[in-house]
């Protein structure tokens, strides 16, 4: 008697609410100390009083087969069948004990409508709690309140319960039953985008030639440069001598910028030439 679900429950997925679980686990459920002496007549507002004293998520673990608390209170919900709004104040909370949000979360991916899970579930996206979870060793793994959600909608077993196919978003977004998911990061990534536009150019503005290749830092990018008025220009003497007699000419880069601009007949007319060896006699 104990056992059995409620009269007035309604089905869920076509059948009973408690066949969610599978006859094994579902067996050992109600073998367990827990269930027995915790769940024992428990109504909706007694869930939510055990549900405060979670310390930890979890299916079944050890060599035995045994079942966790959670996963306990989570068929006595599937039996129970508790009220919509109960559930929906069980994920709304924040202040209250993070168990509590995962339990009501698990249970309305069981039960609920694929509307109502894309719904109430996807704000917890912006829930990075820290919960624990026993693994089937019996050991304790480190997980976020995300990642919970996250494998609620991605994975096909969580905490030992295979869970119900779900409709696909897109569906729900092409019929306007939902509407398109919006991320948290919009904002920042179109703030950083503002920024990077109102940043002036770090470098000077350069020109492509005829050729493709790259013309010299326009006149007005650059600072100008005063050339010596030394009657003996040295360098631009040899320079000359060299490209006569067919040596190619190394020079700074900075003294072949000046020469580029002042003496435009040593180089190439299509444009500059990054390289001494490109200089033509």
């Amino acid at each position: 008697m104990a056992n059995r679900t409620v009269k007035d429950a309604i089905s869920v997925r076509g059948t009973n609410p408690q066949y969610l679980v599978e006859k094994i686990i579902r067996t050992r459920i109600y073998d367990s100390q827990y269930w027995k002496e915790e769940c024992f007549a428990l109504s909706a507002e007694l869930v939510a009083e055990k549900a405060i004293k979670l310390r930890f998520i979890g299916g079944v673990f050890g060599g035995n087969i045994k079942p966790t608390p959670f996963l306990c209170l989570t068929l006595k919900m599937l039996q129970i069948q508790p009220s919509k709004d109960i559930i929906i104040e069980f994920i709304r909370q924040e202040d209250f004990n993070r168990y509590v949000r995962a339990l009501g979360a698990l249970y309305l991916r069981l039960t609920g409508s694929a509307l109502d899970c894309y719904k109430y579930l996807e704000p917890l996206y912006n829930d990075y709690k820290k919960l624990r979870m026993q693994n089937k060793m019996g050991k304790y793994e480190l997980l976020h309140m995300d990642e919970f959600i996250d494998m609620l909608f991605r994975e096909e077993r969580v905490c030992d319960i295979i869970l119900p196919r779900v409709q696909a978003r897109h569906v729900l977004e092409e019929t306007n039953q939902l509407e398109p998911l919006k991320s948290a990061l919009e904002d920042d990534l179109e703030m950083e985008e503002s920024e990077e536009e109102m940043e002036l150019p770090l470098y000077p503005r350069r020109h492509r030639c005829a050729t493709g290749r790259r013309s010299p830092t326009t006149v007005t990018d650059i600072a100008p440069r005063a050339v010596p008025s030394d009657p003996d220009p040295g360098p631009l003497t040899a320079m000359t001598s060299h490209a006569s007699a067919g040596i190619t000419p190394v020079l700074p880069m900075s003294l072949r910028a000046i020469i580029n601009y002042s003496h435009p007949e040593l180089y190439c007319t299509q444009g500059f030439l990054n390289h001494p060896s490109e200089v033509k006699a």
